[in-house]
């Protein structure tokens, strides 16, 4: 997978391009906190990121600032929220014409929905939506979620610590757009207990947010909440 420089605005961003032949779409994928671990590597992040390219989209994985190579340190998500911004800006670039969907895990579902409104971001994936205050207050994007027009998917383990999936299912109601909760049963919020079926659901998730046949058997109706 080609290692890539990005240019960010705290310096150098370390990333995976991961370019898919004929690839339909692009995905940006973002990790977990920094500050507890979070790179680029986390398993969940590499599942989300396998299921795009199983799709047939490219995917773009990257280090927040301070974290591996990527230069600068912790900024509370404000400057995090820029990185994503930077990194989305690079991958938009090599095809302004595909669509784009922002992907994220924990943390990196704030940072997703961040760039929401981001020119040829078509739909949001995320999983592992924190509801705890220290994220809310950390991203400061609770409202977004709600306000955003685009198609919102989300994927939460059932024992989710930091975002019971009643709690995300609050989190979600009055929205603008459309949305989509799938919980994966028998798992907490890193869902080392079914990575399988974390990519799995989020493979139906692409489909649904590309407005494509599900894979399964049975209606897949937009703004669903299966």
């Amino acid at each position: 997978m080609p290692q890539v420089d990005l240019t960010g605005p705290a310096g150098r961003i370390e990333g995976l391009l991961d370019e898919t032949s004929f690839a339909r779409f692009a995905a940006l994928v973002c990790h977990p906190h920094p500050r507890y671990g979070g790179t680029m590597h986390n398993h969940a992040t590499y599942r989300l990121a396998r299921a795009v390219r199983t799709s047939g989209g490219t995917t773009l994985r990257f280090n927040y600032r301070g974290v591996g190579r990527s230069a600068g340190s912790y900024d509370n998500g404000r400057g995090e929220a820029k990185d994503t911004r930077a990194a989305l800006a690079f991958l938009r670039s090599l095809d302004p014409e595909r669509p784009l969907l922002t992907v994220g895990f924990s943390f990196g579902a704030w940072m997703a929905v961040a760039c929401a409104e981001e020119q040829g971001v078509a739909g949001l994936l995320v999983a592992g939506l924190p509801v705890s205050p220290v994220e809310v207050e950390t991203a400061g994007l609770p409202e977004r979620v709600r306000a955003t027009p685009l198609p919102l998917a989300v994927v939460q383990a059932e024992g989710d610590q930091f975002g019971a999936p009643a709690e995300v299912r609050e989190l979600l109601a009055g929205s603008v757009g459309p949305r989509r909760l799938t919980t994966i049963p028998r798992t907490t919020h890193l869902f080392e207990e079914d990575l399988l079926g974390l990519e799995r659901e989020a493979g139906e998730a692409i489909r649904w947010l590309l407005a494509e046949p599900s894979g399964r058997a049975g209606p897949d109706a937009r703004g669903s909440e299966p």
